[in-house]
């Protein structure tokens, strides 16, 4: 019988972070898929969790039509600096932001870091 996806909800890199370290405390020997995430996670260095949040939370007071938790998991992944770095972010995905909407999620991200 072939598994059935119930759901699907995007997770933050520090939310992962998180979930692997459950799993590597749970298994002798995690799986290589398990270990291959780690390893890219501590390549990149994601975010403190506490922080993430505050991002996610900023653009989401923001109240932007059509804005998905996945693309605000991705803002806050990439904490955009300039409204270039934005678009260039939001243009791998079916959503228009006016550029206004931009500069105010732009503005908010850094007002968190």
């Amino acid at each position: 019988m072939e598994p059935k996806i119930i759901s699907q909800t995007p997770v933050s890199m520090a939310e992962l972070k998180s979930e692997i370290e459950g799993i590597k405390k749970r298994e002798k020997e995690p799986s290589l898929r398990v270990t291959k995430m780690e390893d890219y996670l501590n390549s990149i260095a994601p975010l403190p969790a506490a922080k993430e949040k505050e991002v996610i939370e900023a653009v989401r007071k923001l109240d932007i039509p059509r804005m998905k938790d996945e693309f605000l998991f991705k803002i806050a992944e990439m904490m955009p600096k300039t409204v270039e770095e934005l678009r260039i972010i939001l243009q791998g995905y079916v959503i228009s932001v006016t550029n206004e909407n931009m500069k105010k999620i732009v503005d908010a991200v850094n007002s968190v870091k």
